[in-house]
């Protein structure tokens, strides 16, 4: 599950569904305690017994350090053995108030997504995240959160799956809300091991199993600069919208735009790749930021509103091209600075995709959140949002983008060999043909040509005066009378095959394996993005 905070959460043992069971099977006789293993080091097998060593197991549970939040563990039996299996993390909501919603909607989503694989958890362990306010101690921290545990516990029993053990993580020491023995459980916590020190450490580090910083840090790469060099981008957009978005509104001229926007975005990429790559992230983006000047990034954010253009530079997601397009987007994004955030949408989309293509889920999923923030109604990062969460193999979206690329590049050869010039596309390089077709559940003009979607209508026209928008403050609402249409349908399942029943010649790249229908029967909640994946939110995953 994912909320913008991002929070794991344990609850208390106190007056709990199936407590008589619980109470016999949790981890407080520490000799008697269910043994964990840890299955993605299969070749290096791990066994966690104590609090302790499940407090420094989180971080590689989930691939990064969680903040504030709630975290569930779901736990498999094998042989009277535990076995870990998803995760699930929620962000601890600041109002108590909504507490019994959130922990009623992390185990069901986590209990969900797990029997969608086959097999419901028997057991979960809990952990609450949160390091103290000003003037705040660790163990105020975990007795304020302790009616979060509760309510947390009280959900998964109503489920039939006891929780274990719920730990509270904070201030560098642990608690558990299962254990009242001092002699284990102190009531001031006991302090958390040193990073990378824990036999699990180790054997993570053999395994090549990489734990990265906090999600803060992750979305620190993909936030608006607020630098002195924000106003100056600022400047530029304002001056390229007042030229550019004009041209864009017009159909006479839209083509051209969309040409130029490719051929800029080609140029831009190559840059990228021939650019430096730095092992340090702050220093990496640094570097990169140098390599885009304030016009070309607001030509680029302007001219990917275009829903046409952004799938086709979304065809740039693996091989040698994967690396330097998601430093491009995550370059791009920054630049959305405040009065042009909603922009962001589609660079945050991008760079999401191709870390999701890519392999990593955890910046995908941090990415997508963050493009549904800043244009919750940005359909492209819904859909491929919902199908991440869900587990769904990219391959199906890849293949589709394979093949209209292709098919492109045919198309351009055939029409090149009567003057014998024909050649096939080069990476990067964008073809001669403007990425104007039409979708088919786009609304047309009279004269056929396409109309841009309501949401690009929405931030083009916010862009054309930018002072305007920002005194005005308010969100622009669609037309009366007309509803936004999904834009992207099924894809088939035969490989390479366009998505939905398009016309000749067209093609919607946009979802995969009946995303879009689930994503048209569910109404998404606001403010939290679901995650029944039984996987973390971050690279967690099953247990393999």
């Amino acid at each position: 599950m994912t909320n913008h905070s991002g929070t794991t959460g344990t609850p208390d043992n106190d007056d709990t569904v199936g407590g008589e069971r619980q109470r016999a099977r949790r981890a407080t006789d520490l000799d008697r305690a269910p043994a964990v293993r840890e299955r993605p080091l299969p070749e290096h097998q791990v066994t966690l017994r104590t609090p302790e060593e499940l407090a420094d197991a989180l971080p590689y549970l989930l691939g990064y350090r969680p903040e504030d939040s709630i975290v569930l563990v779901a736990l498999h039996d094998a042989d009277g053995r535990g076995r870990f299996g998803g995760r699930a993390r929620l962000g601890i909501p600041a109002s108590a108030d909504d507490w019994d919603s959130a922990a009623g909607q992390l185990a069901q989503g986590l209990v969900t997504g797990s029997e969608r694989r086959g097999a419901k958890p028997e057991q979960m362990v809990a952990f609450l995240c949160q390091e103290p306010a000003p003037g705040e101690t660790g163990r105020q921290v975990m007795e304020r959160l302790r009616p979060l545990a509760q309510k947390t516990r009280l959900a998964c029993g109503g489920l039939d799956v006891p929780v274990v053990e719920a730990l509270c993580i904070s201030d560098g020491r642990f608690w558990s809300y299962c254990c009242d023995r001092e002699e284990c459980c102190p009531p001031e916590g006991r302090p958390m091991g040193l990073p990378g020190t824990s036999v699990l450490a180790a054997a993570a580090a053999y395994a090549g199993v990489q734990v990265r910083g906090s999600l803060r840090q992750l979305r620190a790469r993909l936030q608006p600069l607020e630098t002195g060099a924000a106003l100056e981008q600022e400047v530029a957009l304002d001056t390229v919208a007042l030229e550019l978005v004009p041209r864009v509104l017009d159909q006479a001229t839209r083509a051209g735009v969309a040409t130029e926007t490719l051929e800029l975005a080609g140029r831009m990429l190559r840059r990228f790749a021939e650019g430096p790559v730095l092992p340090e992230a702050l220093v990496a983006d640094l570097r990169d930021d140098e390599l885009l000047t304030h016009e070309e990034a607001a030509r680029l954010i302007l001219g990917l509103q275009d829903r046409a253009t952004r799938d086709r530079v979304a065809e740039w997601m693996e091989g040698g091209e994967a690396a330097p397009a998601l430093r491009l987007w995550r370059a791009l994004a920054r630049r959305c600075v405040r009065p042009y955030h909603e922009h962001a949408a589609a660079p945050l989309t991008l760079a999401g995709w191709v870390a999701w293509s890519s392999g990593d889920d955890l910046e995908a999923r941090e990415a997508f959140a963050m493009a549904l923030a800043a244009d919750p109604d940005y359909l492209f990062a819904r859909l491929l949002h919902q199908a991440c969460n869900e587990g769904l193999d990219p391959e199906s979206i890849r293949r589709c983008l394979r093949a209209e690329r292709t098919g492109r590049s045919r198309r351009s050869a055939e029409a090149a060999e009567p003057s014998g010039a024909a050649s096939a596309e080069a990476p990067g390089e964008p073809s001669g043909e403007a990425p104007a077709e039409p979708s088919p559940d786009e609304p047309e003009a009279p004269d056929g040509k396409e109309t841009p979607d309501d949401s690009e209508v929405r931030r083009l026209a916010r862009s054309r005066h930018p002072s305007a928008a920002r005194r005005d403050g308010s969100r622009a609402t669609k037309s009366p009378g007309r509803e936004r249409r999904a834009r992207v349908p099924r894809p088939r399942t035969a490989a390479g095959t366009h998505p939905g029943s398009t016309r000749p010649g067209t093609t919607s790249p946009d979802a995969s394996n009946g995303t879009a229908d689930r994503a048209r029967r569910k109404k998404p909640v606001r403010g939290s993005a679901a995650r029944p994946d039984g996987g973390c939110d971050g690279g967690g995953g099953t247990g393999a």
